[in-house]
Protein backbone atom coordinates (compact mmCIF):
# COMPACT_ATOMS: atom_id res chain seq x y z
CA UNK A 1 0.00 0.00 0.00
CA UNK A 2 1.35 3.42 -0.94
CA UNK A 3 1.88 5.98 1.74
CA UNK A 4 0.35 9.05 0.05
CA UNK A 5 -1.30 12.06 1.56
CA UNK A 6 -4.72 12.90 0.15
CA UNK A 7 -5.74 16.48 0.65
CA UNK A 8 -9.34 17.53 0.77
CA UNK A 9 -10.08 19.93 -2.10
CA UNK A 10 -10.96 23.57 -1.55
CA UNK A 11 -14.78 23.99 -1.42
CA UNK A 12 -15.19 26.11 -4.56
CA UNK A 13 -18.67 24.69 -5.15
CA UNK A 14 -20.04 26.15 -1.91
CA UNK A 15 -18.58 29.55 -2.67
CA UNK A 16 -20.04 29.43 -6.19
CA UNK A 17 -23.49 28.48 -4.84
CA UNK A 18 -23.31 31.33 -2.32
CA UNK A 19 -22.40 33.72 -5.14
CA UNK A 20 -25.40 32.53 -7.17
CA UNK A 21 -27.70 33.15 -4.19
CA UNK A 22 -26.27 36.65 -3.73
CA UNK A 23 -26.81 37.40 -7.42
CA UNK A 24 -30.34 36.02 -7.35
CA UNK A 25 -31.18 38.18 -4.34
CA UNK A 26 -29.70 41.31 -5.89
CA UNK A 27 -31.19 41.00 -9.38
CA UNK A 28 -34.62 39.46 -8.79
CA UNK A 29 -36.38 42.87 -8.96
CA UNK A 30 -34.84 43.49 -12.37
CA UNK A 31 -36.17 40.15 -13.59
CA UNK A 32 -39.60 41.11 -12.25
CA UNK A 33 -39.62 44.33 -14.25
CA UNK A 34 -38.36 42.56 -17.37
CA UNK A 35 -41.10 39.93 -17.07
CA UNK A 36 -43.71 42.65 -16.61
CA UNK A 37 -42.45 44.52 -19.68
CA UNK A 38 -42.29 41.38 -21.81
CA UNK A 39 -45.86 40.35 -20.95
CA UNK A 40 -47.18 43.88 -21.41
CA UNK A 41 -45.48 44.28 -24.79
CA UNK A 42 -46.59 40.86 -26.01
CA UNK A 43 -50.25 41.64 -25.31
CA UNK A 44 -50.23 45.38 -26.05
CA UNK A 45 -50.91 46.48 -22.47
CA UNK A 46 -49.93 49.71 -20.79
CA UNK A 47 -47.99 49.48 -17.51
CA UNK A 48 -46.67 52.29 -15.33
CA UNK A 49 -46.13 53.03 -11.65
CA UNK A 50 -48.92 55.60 -11.48
CA UNK A 51 -51.96 53.35 -11.55
CA UNK A 52 -53.32 49.97 -12.56
CA UNK A 53 -54.40 49.70 -16.20
CA UNK A 54 -56.59 46.89 -17.50
CA UNK A 55 -54.76 44.16 -19.39
CA UNK A 56 -57.05 41.42 -20.58
CA UNK A 57 -55.27 38.20 -21.58
CA UNK A 58 -57.44 35.23 -22.55
CA UNK A 59 -60.48 36.72 -20.83
CA UNK A 60 -58.74 37.53 -17.51
CA UNK A 61 -57.60 40.95 -16.33
CA UNK A 62 -53.92 40.81 -15.35
CA UNK A 63 -53.48 44.58 -14.96
CA UNK A 64 -53.04 44.44 -11.20
CA UNK A 65 -50.50 41.62 -11.42
CA UNK A 66 -48.50 43.48 -14.07
CA UNK A 67 -48.65 46.64 -11.96
CA UNK A 68 -47.32 44.71 -8.95
CA UNK A 69 -44.53 43.15 -11.02
CA UNK A 70 -43.54 46.56 -12.35
CA UNK A 71 -43.58 48.27 -8.97
CA UNK A 72 -41.46 45.48 -7.47
CA UNK A 73 -38.61 46.98 -9.47
CA UNK A 74 -38.31 49.61 -6.74
CA UNK A 75 -36.97 46.88 -4.46
CA UNK A 76 -33.74 47.34 -6.44
CA UNK A 77 -33.04 50.31 -4.20
CA UNK A 78 -32.51 47.82 -1.37
CA UNK A 79 -31.46 44.57 -3.05
CA UNK A 80 -28.65 45.90 -5.26
CA UNK A 81 -26.78 47.70 -2.45
CA UNK A 82 -27.48 44.70 -0.20
CA UNK A 83 -26.16 42.37 -2.88
CA UNK A 84 -23.06 44.53 -3.30
CA UNK A 85 -22.42 44.41 0.46
CA UNK A 86 -22.98 40.63 0.47
CA UNK A 87 -20.62 40.25 -2.52
CA UNK A 88 -17.84 42.22 -0.81
CA UNK A 89 -18.30 40.14 2.35
CA UNK A 90 -18.28 36.94 0.25
CA UNK A 91 -15.09 38.03 -1.50
CA UNK A 92 -13.31 38.83 1.79
CA UNK A 93 -14.30 35.44 3.22
CA UNK A 94 -13.14 33.70 0.05
CA UNK A 95 -9.75 35.43 0.04
CA UNK A 96 -9.14 34.77 3.75
CA UNK A 97 -10.31 31.16 3.55
CA UNK A 98 -8.22 30.44 0.45
CA UNK A 99 -5.11 32.05 1.99
CA UNK A 100 -5.49 30.00 5.18
CA UNK A 101 -6.12 26.89 3.09
CA UNK A 102 -2.97 27.35 1.01
CA UNK A 103 -0.91 28.05 4.14
CA UNK A 104 -2.14 24.79 5.74
CA UNK A 105 -1.51 22.73 2.58
CA UNK A 106 2.00 24.15 2.06
CA UNK A 107 2.83 23.40 5.72
CA UNK A 108 1.62 19.83 5.25
CA UNK A 109 -1.23 20.19 7.73
CA UNK A 110 -4.43 18.65 6.42
CA UNK A 111 -7.60 20.73 6.62
CA UNK A 112 -9.74 20.08 9.67
CA UNK A 113 -12.11 17.17 9.21
CA UNK A 114 -15.03 16.70 11.59
CA UNK A 115 -14.69 13.60 13.76
CA UNK A 116 -16.63 10.53 12.72
CA UNK A 117 -19.16 9.49 15.33
CA UNK A 118 -20.46 5.97 15.55
CA UNK A 119 -23.83 5.09 16.89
Amino acid sequence: MKNTIHHKRFPWLWYFLALLLIGAFAFTPILSVMLCGAIANAYGCKVDEGSVHPCVINGHDYGELLYSLGVMGWFMLVTIPGGLLAFVTWLIFLILHRAAWRKRISAGIPPPVPPVTTA
